[in-house]
This record gives C-alpha cells, sequence and structure tokens, in this order.
C-alpha cells in the first residue's frame, strides 16, 4: 500500500545547498535556482561554508570520512527552516543516508532534524510552492533524464516533466531509456568505464533518437556525463539543468 507524502505549506525562508558540481562547474544552474525561489516571494539563504554533503566517500565505503564531512554541513543549518538542493543525488545524500550515517554518533539527532527538512528543487517548486509559469520562449522538442538518486531514492521521476509539461511551448519527449543510468554514477564511472561508457552510450542514442533540440535534468553529474558523451558522439542536442531551462523561458524577451 503507497503512502501519500504531505508537503508544508510554502514558507517565508529556505537555506540553499548549492552541491559541488553546481558551485565548480554550472553556478548558472544554482543561481537559477535561487531566483525561481526569490520569485516565489522565498528568502535564500545560502550558508558560505558549505561544501561537500559527502557522498562520494560514502558509496565508495568509506562512512568515517564521509561522516567527517558531513558533520560539518549538519552546522550549517541552525535555524529550522526547509534545506533545497538542486540535485536529487545530493538530496538523497542528506535525506536519505545521514540518519543511518550518524546512527549512534553524537550528531544523530541532528542528522534526523537535517535530514527531515531536504527537499530536492524541483519536488520543492512544485509540491511546495505549486509554481505557476509562463512560458515566453520559442517552441522547443525536449528529453528528461531523471537521475537514479532522484527516481529511486526520492521518488521523483515524474517531477521534473511534470514542471516542463507547464511549459506552453515545450514539446516533452520520452526517450526509449526514461528509466535507466545514465553510468555516471560517481566513482563508478572511474571505476568501471567500459560498462559506464556503454550505459551511457545507450543512453546518448536513445535521447538521439528521439528527435529532441536538448536534454533536460535535475542532476548536473548526469548533464556533464551525457552531454559529454554526447559531444564526442557528435550528436547535435544540447544539455541544460532544469532550473536554468525553467528560469530562462520564462525570463526571455
Amino acid at each position: 500500500m503507497s503512502t501519500i507524502k504531505l508537503y508544508p505549506p510554502k514558507p517565508e525562508k529556505v537555506y540553499f545547498f548549492g552541491t559541488c558540481l553546481v558551485d565548480l562547474f554550472y553556478p548558472d544552474a544554482g543561481m537559477a535556482g535561487i531566483q525561481l525561489l526569490e520569485r516565489e516571494g522565498i528568502e535564500v539563504i545560502f550558508p558560505q561554508d558549505q561544501t561537500c554533503c559527502g557522498q562520494p566517500a560514502y558509496t565508495s565505503g568509506y562512512h568515517d570520512q564521509a561522516r567527517e564531512v558531513a558533520a560539518a554541513q549538519l552546522k550549517l543549518f541552525p535555524e529550522d527552516y526547509l534545506i533545497v538542493l538542486p540535485s536529487g543525488s545530493c538530496a538523497g545524500m542528506m535525506r536519505e543516508h545521514y540518519p543511518e550515517l550518524f546512527a549512534g554518533q553524537p550528531e544523530e539527532e541532528l542528522a534526523k532534524n537535517v535530514a527531515s527538512r531536504v527537499y530536492e528543487l524541483t519536488e520543492f517548486l512544485l509540491h511546495v510552492c505549486h509554481i505557476q509559469l509562463e512560458d515566453k520562449g520559442e517552441p522547443i522538442k525536449v528529453a528528461m533524464h531523471t537521475s537514479c538518486s532522484a527516481r529511486r531514492e526520492m521518488g521523483l521521476g515524474e517531477v521534473g516533466p511534470a514542471l516542463l509539461n507547464k511549459m506552453a511551448n515545450v514539446e516533452l519527449v520520452e526517450q526509449a531509456r526514461v528509466k535507466e543510468c545514465c553510468g555516471f554514477g560517481g566513482a563508478f564511472s572511474v571505476r568501471h568505464p567500459e560498462i559506464s561508457e556503454a550505459m551511457v552510450t545507450d543512453k546518448v542514442e536513445a535521447i538521439d533518437a528521439t528527435g529532441a533540440d536538448a536534454m533536460i535534468t535535475s542532476d548536473c553529474g548526469c548533464m556533464m556525463n551525457i552531454t559529454g558523451a554526447a559531444e564526442h558522439m557528435n550528436k547535435d542536442f544540447n544539455g541544460e539543468h532544469i532550473a536554468s531551462f525553467l528560469w530562462r523561458r520564462c525570463n526571455e524577451s
């Protein structure tokens, strides 16, 4: 029997956790996420000392090192505001794995408290803000890729498409391998490059077969992997984080 998740009312303030890949490679996605939240009348607090959520070490089996990194993040959210992340992967780490990572540790209760306040950006925009979007862009055909963490850990497989379907001039087409992993998986792509390459090749070919002008995703790791492979394979579609895509199309003149 499935359970229905109850979402809180739209808050006045939130914390924004930017993630490593957004900070280092895709800052425009982070800024777009903040701007979308501010557009909804929400004050966004960006803790300046934030670094990594600890996921790379955790998924590689180095739990002590992951705990050390994650413990520093727990201290960044002293007020009882919700925490929004533009990544299902990092949100999944903080919401689903922090409680078990800190089980039996002095930070256990704080970790549970932080985890209970974590929301992925698209989830927050759709279910908490009930965002309304006015599409000012030209007609475009796009394919959506939802990361494994967002789809399986967070249960958000339909959230990104639901937001894209709010855009009047966006045609959302479904790729044949829509539920399959792109092969990134962080350290997985380094440890198993041949398997990763085969997976992303299948993903790129599936997206390309739709005739989409662009691939939209809510996770920058997947975007980096898919668009890098697409460029290597001489495919024509571009990649864009959903926050950048929505913000740009709502503000085009």
